[in-house]
Protein backbone atom coordinates (compact mmCIF):
# COMPACT_ATOMS: atom_id res chain seq x y z
CA UNK A 1 0.00 0.00 0.00
CA UNK A 2 1.53 3.34 -1.29
CA UNK A 3 1.95 6.46 1.57
CA UNK A 4 1.12 9.38 0.41
CA UNK A 5 3.49 11.91 2.66
CA UNK A 6 1.41 15.22 3.54
CA UNK A 7 3.32 18.09 4.54
CA UNK A 8 2.62 19.21 8.00
CA UNK A 9 2.74 22.37 10.01
CA UNK A 10 2.22 22.36 14.07
CA UNK A 11 0.50 18.49 13.65
CA UNK A 12 -1.49 19.77 11.10
CA UNK A 13 -1.71 19.57 7.27
CA UNK A 14 0.29 22.72 6.09
CA UNK A 15 -2.28 25.17 4.16
CA UNK A 16 -0.39 27.88 2.23
CA UNK A 17 -1.93 30.19 -0.83
CA UNK A 18 -1.14 33.48 -1.70
CA UNK A 19 -3.10 37.01 -2.51
CA UNK A 20 -2.16 39.79 -4.42
CA UNK A 21 -3.67 42.65 -2.25
CA UNK A 22 -4.79 46.23 -4.50
CA UNK A 23 -6.09 48.25 -1.60
CA UNK A 24 -6.14 51.19 -3.86
CA UNK A 25 -6.90 48.69 -7.02
CA UNK A 26 -6.39 50.19 -10.48
CA UNK A 27 -5.07 53.90 -9.17
CA UNK A 28 -2.07 55.62 -10.26
CA UNK A 29 -0.05 58.54 -9.93
CA UNK A 30 1.60 57.94 -13.27
CA UNK A 31 0.10 56.58 -16.73
CA UNK A 32 2.37 53.64 -18.45
CA UNK A 33 1.38 53.33 -21.86
CA UNK A 34 1.59 49.93 -21.60
CA UNK A 35 -0.45 49.40 -18.61
CA UNK A 36 -2.61 46.19 -18.19
CA UNK A 37 -4.10 47.60 -15.27
CA UNK A 38 -5.45 51.17 -15.38
CA UNK A 39 -8.19 49.82 -17.60
CA UNK A 40 -9.90 48.23 -14.99
CA UNK A 41 -10.96 51.02 -13.58
CA UNK A 42 -13.87 51.46 -15.96
CA UNK A 43 -13.66 47.54 -16.93
CA UNK A 44 -14.74 46.46 -13.43
CA UNK A 45 -17.19 49.50 -12.84
CA UNK A 46 -15.16 51.50 -9.43
CA UNK A 47 -17.35 54.31 -10.28
CA UNK A 48 -20.48 52.14 -9.56
CA UNK A 49 -19.22 51.86 -5.52
CA UNK A 50 -16.23 50.07 -5.59
CA UNK A 51 -13.99 52.60 -3.25
CA UNK A 52 -10.04 52.93 -4.76
CA UNK A 53 -9.73 52.28 -1.48
CA UNK A 54 -9.89 49.55 0.61
CA UNK A 55 -11.48 50.93 4.02
CA UNK A 56 -9.43 50.11 7.87
CA UNK A 57 -12.26 47.76 8.93
CA UNK A 58 -12.23 45.70 5.63
CA UNK A 59 -8.47 46.03 5.90
CA UNK A 60 -8.49 44.32 9.36
CA UNK A 61 -10.56 41.77 8.14
CA UNK A 62 -8.83 40.74 5.51
CA UNK A 63 -5.45 40.79 7.31
CA UNK A 64 -6.98 38.60 9.96
CA UNK A 65 -8.91 35.98 7.17
CA UNK A 66 -5.64 35.51 5.59
CA UNK A 67 -3.36 35.25 8.52
CA UNK A 68 -6.27 32.83 10.17
CA UNK A 69 -7.14 30.52 7.50
CA UNK A 70 -2.98 29.19 6.79
CA UNK A 71 -1.28 27.03 8.76
CA UNK A 72 2.19 27.79 7.36
CA UNK A 73 5.94 29.34 8.94
CA UNK A 74 6.13 32.18 6.75
CA UNK A 75 2.83 33.89 5.69
CA UNK A 76 3.65 36.45 2.83
CA UNK A 77 1.35 39.62 2.01
CA UNK A 78 1.79 41.18 -1.14
CA UNK A 79 0.64 44.64 -1.71
CA UNK A 80 0.14 46.00 -5.48
CA UNK A 81 -2.07 48.74 -7.72
CA UNK A 82 -2.24 50.92 -9.30
CA UNK A 83 0.91 52.46 -7.05
CA UNK A 84 -0.12 51.59 -3.34
CA UNK A 85 2.19 54.13 -2.12
CA UNK A 86 -0.74 56.50 -2.59
CA UNK A 87 -2.77 55.07 0.21
CA UNK A 88 -0.29 57.06 2.34
CA UNK A 89 2.65 55.73 5.02
CA UNK A 90 -0.64 55.80 7.69
CA UNK A 91 -2.09 53.33 5.97
CA UNK A 92 0.97 50.60 5.82
CA UNK A 93 2.05 51.69 9.45
CA UNK A 94 -2.12 50.31 10.07
CA UNK A 95 -0.83 47.00 8.05
CA UNK A 96 2.09 45.99 9.73
CA UNK A 97 0.07 47.07 13.38
CA UNK A 98 -2.89 44.83 12.38
CA UNK A 99 -0.37 42.01 11.31
CA UNK A 100 1.18 42.12 14.54
CA UNK A 101 -2.27 41.99 16.10
CA UNK A 102 -2.96 38.61 14.21
CA UNK A 103 0.44 36.65 13.76
CA UNK A 104 1.13 33.77 15.88
CA UNK A 105 3.98 33.68 17.61
CA UNK A 106 5.99 31.11 15.83
CA UNK A 107 4.60 32.54 12.37
CA UNK A 108 6.83 34.99 10.86
CA UNK A 109 5.00 37.96 8.60
CA UNK A 110 6.35 39.12 5.37
CA UNK A 111 5.49 42.05 3.21
CA UNK A 112 6.37 42.75 -0.63
CA UNK A 113 5.37 46.15 -2.04
CA UNK A 114 5.52 47.00 -5.97
CA UNK A 115 5.69 50.42 -6.16
CA UNK A 116 7.03 52.66 -9.14
CA UNK A 117 9.14 54.90 -6.75
CA UNK A 118 7.70 58.37 -7.76
CA UNK A 119 6.89 58.97 -4.10
CA UNK A 120 9.42 57.37 -1.75
CA UNK A 121 11.33 59.43 0.04
CA UNK A 122 13.46 59.19 3.57
CA UNK A 123 10.46 58.16 5.95
CA UNK A 124 8.94 55.81 3.51
CA UNK A 125 12.11 54.16 3.43
CA UNK A 126 13.16 54.13 6.59
CA UNK A 127 9.74 52.30 7.52
CA UNK A 128 10.32 49.55 4.96
CA UNK A 129 13.24 49.18 6.31
CA UNK A 130 12.64 48.64 9.82
CA UNK A 131 9.71 46.58 8.80
CA UNK A 132 11.59 44.30 6.34
CA UNK A 133 9.70 44.85 3.35
CA UNK A 134 10.33 43.77 0.03
CA UNK A 135 10.29 46.34 -2.99
CA UNK A 136 9.78 45.45 -6.49
CA UNK A 137 11.03 48.68 -8.45
CA UNK A 138 9.31 49.56 -11.68
CA UNK A 139 12.18 51.13 -14.06
CA UNK A 140 12.96 50.04 -17.62
CA UNK A 141 16.34 51.04 -18.28
CA UNK A 142 18.07 54.32 -19.16
CA UNK A 143 17.02 57.55 -19.27
CA UNK A 144 15.50 57.22 -22.89
CA UNK A 145 14.02 53.87 -23.40
CA UNK A 146 12.49 54.56 -19.22
CA UNK A 147 10.53 57.39 -20.41
CA UNK A 148 9.28 55.92 -23.88
CA UNK A 149 6.44 54.59 -22.21
CA UNK A 150 7.09 54.98 -17.91
CA UNK A 151 5.40 58.54 -18.07
CA UNK A 152 3.14 60.51 -15.58
CA UNK A 153 -0.46 62.30 -16.65
CA UNK A 154 1.26 65.46 -17.76
CA UNK A 155 3.07 63.55 -20.84
CA UNK A 156 6.79 63.89 -18.89
CA UNK A 157 9.39 61.27 -18.16
CA UNK A 158 9.54 59.67 -14.72
CA UNK A 159 13.48 58.20 -15.06
CA UNK A 160 14.48 60.72 -12.58
CA UNK A 161 12.48 60.68 -9.59
CA UNK A 162 12.72 57.01 -10.16
CA UNK A 163 16.35 57.39 -9.63
CA UNK A 164 16.39 59.46 -6.97
CA UNK A 165 14.04 56.15 -5.30
CA UNK A 166 16.98 53.70 -6.47
CA UNK A 167 19.34 56.00 -4.44
CA UNK A 168 17.25 55.98 -1.21
CA UNK A 169 16.67 52.20 -1.11
CA UNK A 170 20.41 51.39 -1.45
CA UNK A 171 20.73 54.71 1.44
CA UNK A 172 18.67 53.02 3.81
CA UNK A 173 19.71 49.74 2.76
CA UNK A 174 15.75 48.11 1.61
CA UNK A 175 15.88 45.13 0.42
CA UNK A 176 14.66 45.59 -3.19
CA UNK A 177 14.41 43.85 -6.88
CA UNK A 178 13.76 45.87 -10.09
CA UNK A 179 11.32 44.92 -11.94
CA UNK A 180 11.98 45.73 -16.28
CA UNK A 181 9.53 46.04 -18.91
CA UNK A 182 10.94 44.34 -22.28
CA UNK A 183 8.93 45.67 -24.94
CA UNK A 184 9.45 46.74 -28.81
CA UNK A 185 12.28 49.54 -27.80
CA UNK A 186 14.60 47.56 -24.60
CA UNK A 187 14.22 44.34 -26.26
CA UNK A 188 16.24 45.99 -29.42
CA UNK A 189 19.00 46.95 -26.88
CA UNK A 190 19.95 44.06 -24.51
CA UNK A 191 23.04 45.05 -22.78
CA UNK A 192 22.82 48.45 -22.37
CA UNK A 193 19.68 47.59 -20.14
CA UNK A 194 21.15 45.17 -18.49
CA UNK A 195 24.48 46.64 -17.94
CA UNK A 196 22.73 50.17 -16.61
CA UNK A 197 20.33 47.86 -14.10
CA UNK A 198 23.86 45.93 -13.34
CA UNK A 199 26.02 48.95 -12.74
CA UNK A 200 24.08 52.43 -12.67
CA UNK A 201 21.16 50.69 -10.27
CA UNK A 202 23.03 48.19 -8.66
CA UNK A 203 19.97 46.23 -8.50
CA UNK A 204 19.62 43.08 -5.91
CA UNK A 205 17.60 41.17 -8.15
CA UNK A 206 16.86 41.70 -11.42
CA UNK A 207 13.58 40.60 -12.56
CA UNK A 208 12.44 41.13 -16.45
CA UNK A 209 8.72 41.18 -17.49
CA UNK A 210 7.88 40.80 -21.33
CA UNK A 211 5.16 42.79 -22.49
CA UNK A 212 3.22 40.68 -24.63
CA UNK A 213 -0.30 42.09 -25.04
CA UNK A 214 -3.68 41.56 -28.08
CA UNK A 215 -4.98 44.54 -29.00
CA UNK A 216 -7.80 43.90 -27.22
CA UNK A 217 -6.56 43.16 -23.87
CA UNK A 218 -8.66 46.21 -22.47
CA UNK A 219 -11.76 44.76 -22.84
CA UNK A 220 -11.58 40.92 -23.77
CA UNK A 221 -10.54 38.47 -21.47
CA UNK A 222 -7.81 35.57 -22.01
CA UNK A 223 -9.61 32.87 -23.59
CA UNK A 224 -11.83 34.74 -24.66
CA UNK A 225 -10.62 35.93 -28.16
CA UNK A 226 -12.09 36.10 -31.07
CA UNK A 227 -11.32 32.64 -32.91
CA UNK A 228 -11.22 33.97 -35.89
CA UNK A 229 -8.77 37.02 -35.68
CA UNK A 230 -6.03 34.43 -34.29
CA UNK A 231 -3.33 34.37 -36.09
CA UNK A 232 -0.27 31.66 -36.92
CA UNK A 233 2.82 31.96 -34.48
CA UNK A 234 5.42 33.50 -36.54
CA UNK A 235 2.57 35.11 -38.85
CA UNK A 236 2.92 38.62 -39.66
CA UNK A 237 -0.43 39.05 -37.89
CA UNK A 238 1.35 38.03 -34.56
CA UNK A 239 4.50 40.67 -34.64
CA UNK A 240 3.82 44.05 -33.36
CA UNK A 241 3.86 46.99 -36.03
CA UNK A 242 3.23 45.05 -38.55
CA UNK A 243 -0.37 45.40 -40.69
CA UNK A 244 -3.13 43.74 -38.87
CA UNK A 245 -1.53 42.63 -36.48
CA UNK A 246 -3.18 41.50 -33.48
CA UNK A 247 -0.86 42.81 -31.06
CA UNK A 248 0.40 45.95 -29.65
CA UNK A 249 2.90 48.03 -31.19
CA UNK A 250 4.20 48.09 -27.71
CA UNK A 251 4.99 44.33 -27.60
CA UNK A 252 7.95 42.64 -27.10
CA UNK A 253 8.23 40.56 -30.81
CA UNK A 254 8.97 36.99 -29.56
CA UNK A 255 12.48 36.96 -31.71
CA UNK A 256 13.15 39.41 -30.17
CA UNK A 257 12.27 38.40 -26.55
CA UNK A 258 14.48 35.10 -26.92
CA UNK A 259 17.43 37.40 -28.95
CA UNK A 260 17.14 39.55 -25.47
CA UNK A 261 17.51 36.69 -23.17
CA UNK A 262 20.17 35.56 -24.91
CA UNK A 263 22.22 38.18 -25.38
CA UNK A 264 22.08 39.18 -21.37
CA UNK A 265 22.50 35.39 -20.24
CA UNK A 266 26.04 35.03 -22.67
CA UNK A 267 27.28 38.29 -20.39
CA UNK A 268 25.72 36.59 -17.48
CA UNK A 269 27.14 33.49 -17.53
CA UNK A 270 30.96 34.80 -18.50
CA UNK A 271 31.15 38.11 -15.87
CA UNK A 272 27.97 37.57 -13.65
CA UNK A 273 27.19 34.09 -12.09
CA UNK A 274 27.01 34.15 -8.39
CA UNK A 275 27.29 37.55 -8.57
CA UNK A 276 24.79 38.89 -9.95
CA UNK A 277 21.04 37.29 -9.54
CA UNK A 278 18.74 37.49 -12.90
CA UNK A 279 15.65 35.75 -12.20
CA UNK A 280 14.83 33.68 -15.59
CA UNK A 281 18.68 32.25 -15.11
CA UNK A 282 18.51 31.75 -11.56
CA UNK A 283 14.93 29.79 -11.69
CA UNK A 284 16.56 28.03 -14.87
CA UNK A 285 19.34 26.44 -13.02
CA UNK A 286 16.36 24.45 -10.90
CA UNK A 287 14.33 23.66 -13.31
CA UNK A 288 17.30 21.52 -14.99
CA UNK A 289 18.12 20.06 -11.60
CA UNK A 290 14.26 18.89 -11.66
CA UNK A 291 13.00 20.71 -9.08
CA UNK A 292 9.46 22.55 -9.70
CA UNK A 293 10.19 26.39 -11.42
CA UNK A 294 10.07 28.54 -8.73
CA UNK A 295 7.96 31.01 -11.12
CA UNK A 296 4.27 30.79 -11.58
CA UNK A 297 4.79 31.39 -15.66
CA UNK A 298 7.31 28.83 -16.03
CA UNK A 299 5.94 26.38 -13.38
CA UNK A 300 3.74 23.25 -14.24
CA UNK A 301 0.30 24.66 -12.44
CA UNK A 302 -0.37 28.45 -11.96
CA UNK A 303 -3.23 29.67 -10.19
CA UNK A 304 -1.21 29.71 -6.78
CA UNK A 305 -1.66 34.12 -6.59
CA UNK A 306 -5.44 35.18 -6.42
CA UNK A 307 -5.77 38.56 -6.89
CA UNK A 308 -8.09 40.77 -5.02
CA UNK A 309 -9.55 44.50 -5.25
CA UNK A 310 -10.19 47.10 -2.59
CA UNK A 311 -14.18 46.42 -2.25
CA UNK A 312 -13.21 42.36 -1.46
CA UNK A 313 -13.41 40.98 -5.22
CA UNK A 314 -11.39 37.86 -5.72
CA UNK A 315 -10.23 37.00 -9.34
CA UNK A 316 -7.97 33.75 -10.37
CA UNK A 317 -5.06 35.57 -11.16
CA UNK A 318 -3.25 38.88 -11.29
CA UNK A 319 -3.49 38.81 -15.46
CA UNK A 320 -7.35 37.62 -14.99
CA UNK A 321 -8.96 40.35 -13.60
CA UNK A 322 -11.63 40.04 -15.71
CA UNK A 323 -15.53 39.70 -14.71
CA UNK A 324 -15.34 36.34 -16.24
CA UNK A 325 -12.61 35.30 -13.82
CA UNK A 326 -13.94 36.14 -10.67
CA UNK A 327 -14.43 33.77 -7.98
CA UNK A 328 -16.45 35.17 -4.95
CA UNK A 329 -15.51 38.04 -2.64
CA UNK A 330 -13.94 38.07 0.89
CA UNK A 331 -17.14 39.37 2.51
CA UNK A 332 -19.30 36.36 1.60
CA UNK A 333 -16.84 33.67 1.18
CA UNK A 334 -13.56 32.29 3.34
CA UNK A 335 -10.32 33.10 1.08
CA UNK A 336 -9.04 30.10 1.51
CA UNK A 337 -12.28 28.35 0.27
CA UNK A 338 -11.84 30.55 -2.97
CA UNK A 339 -8.03 29.65 -3.16
CA UNK A 340 -8.82 25.77 -3.02
CA UNK A 341 -11.73 25.82 -4.93
CA UNK A 342 -13.00 23.36 -7.26
CA UNK A 343 -12.85 26.69 -9.63
CA UNK A 344 -9.49 27.84 -9.03
CA UNK A 345 -7.78 24.40 -8.89
CA UNK A 346 -9.41 23.82 -12.66
CA UNK A 347 -7.92 27.19 -13.48
CA UNK A 348 -4.50 25.72 -12.24
CA UNK A 349 -4.45 22.75 -13.77
CA UNK A 350 -5.86 24.32 -17.36
CA UNK A 351 -2.17 25.49 -17.57
CA UNK A 352 -1.16 21.97 -18.66
CA UNK A 353 -3.88 20.50 -19.65
CA UNK A 354 -4.46 22.38 -22.70
CA UNK A 355 -1.08 22.28 -23.92
CA UNK A 356 -0.96 22.63 -27.89
CA UNK A 357 0.62 18.97 -29.90
CA UNK A 358 3.16 21.40 -30.59
CA UNK A 359 3.87 21.91 -26.60
CA UNK A 360 3.37 18.23 -25.81
CA UNK A 361 5.98 16.95 -28.25
CA UNK A 362 9.00 20.12 -27.56
CA UNK A 363 12.28 19.37 -26.29
CA UNK A 364 12.01 22.45 -23.61
CA UNK A 365 8.37 21.55 -21.91
CA UNK A 366 9.57 20.69 -19.07
CA UNK A 367 11.09 24.37 -18.66
CA UNK A 368 7.88 26.40 -19.19
CA UNK A 369 4.76 24.49 -19.86
CA UNK A 370 3.18 26.96 -22.20
CA UNK A 371 4.26 29.81 -20.10
CA UNK A 372 1.43 32.12 -19.00
CA UNK A 373 -1.53 30.65 -19.91
CA UNK A 374 -2.60 34.94 -20.93
CA UNK A 375 -0.12 34.80 -23.77
CA UNK A 376 -1.84 31.91 -25.47
CA UNK A 377 -3.06 33.88 -27.98
CA UNK A 378 -1.75 32.80 -31.18
CA UNK A 379 -2.27 28.86 -33.11
CA UNK A 380 0.74 26.35 -33.01
CA UNK A 381 2.66 26.00 -37.06
CA UNK A 382 -0.39 22.93 -37.03
CA UNK A 383 -3.15 25.83 -36.59
CA UNK A 384 -4.13 24.47 -33.14
CA UNK A 385 -5.62 26.99 -30.86
CA UNK A 386 -3.99 28.20 -27.17
CA UNK A 387 -0.41 28.70 -28.29
CA UNK A 388 1.81 30.61 -26.61
CA UNK A 389 2.90 33.98 -28.65
CA UNK A 390 6.29 34.23 -27.48
CA UNK A 391 6.83 30.35 -28.00
CA UNK A 392 9.91 30.82 -30.27
CA UNK A 393 11.56 33.42 -27.88
CA UNK A 394 11.61 31.08 -25.06
CA UNK A 395 12.17 28.04 -27.49
CA UNK A 396 15.14 30.03 -28.75
CA UNK A 397 16.46 30.63 -24.95
CA UNK A 398 16.13 27.62 -23.70
CA UNK A 399 18.06 25.89 -26.28
CA UNK A 400 20.65 28.13 -25.95
CA UNK A 401 21.11 28.11 -22.23
CA UNK A 402 20.98 23.88 -22.14
CA UNK A 403 24.60 22.68 -22.09
CA UNK A 404 25.21 26.09 -19.70
CA UNK A 405 22.51 24.64 -17.36
CA UNK A 406 23.59 21.01 -17.80
CA UNK A 407 27.33 22.26 -16.72
CA UNK A 408 26.18 24.36 -14.19
CA UNK A 409 23.84 21.44 -12.80
CA UNK A 410 27.08 18.92 -12.84
CA UNK A 411 29.12 21.26 -11.21
CA UNK A 412 26.88 22.21 -8.38
CA UNK A 413 27.11 17.93 -8.02
CA UNK A 414 23.63 17.32 -8.81
CA UNK A 415 22.25 15.22 -11.63
CA UNK A 416 20.78 16.80 -14.75
CA UNK A 417 17.22 16.36 -15.27
CA UNK A 418 16.68 12.95 -16.82
CA UNK A 419 16.25 13.43 -21.02
CA UNK A 420 13.18 11.22 -20.48
CA UNK A 421 11.96 14.62 -18.70
CA UNK A 422 12.73 16.89 -20.80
Amino acid sequence: MQTIKVNQYQGKASKRFHVMSKPIGAACNIDCTYCYYLSKQDLLEYKQGCSPKMPFDELEAYIKQYIQQQNTPEIIFTWQGGEPTMLGLDYFREIVRLQAKYAPTDVTISNDLQTNGILLNDTWCQFLAKHNFLVGLSIDGPEMYHNAYRKNRSGKGTFRQVMRAVELLHHYKVNFATLTCINNLTSKNPLEIYRFLRDVVRSPQIQFIPIAEPKTFRETAPQNWDQHEIPFLGSEQAKPGTRNSVVTSWSVSSEDWGTFLCSVFDEWIVQDIGKVYVQYFEASVETWMGRTNPLCTLGSLCGKGLAMEPNGDVFTCDHYVYPEYKIGNIHEKPLDQMALSPKQQAFGFAKSKTLTKQCQSCDYKFACFGECPKNRFVRSYEGELGHNYLCQGWHKFFKHIDPYMCQIVTAMGYQVRAKQQR
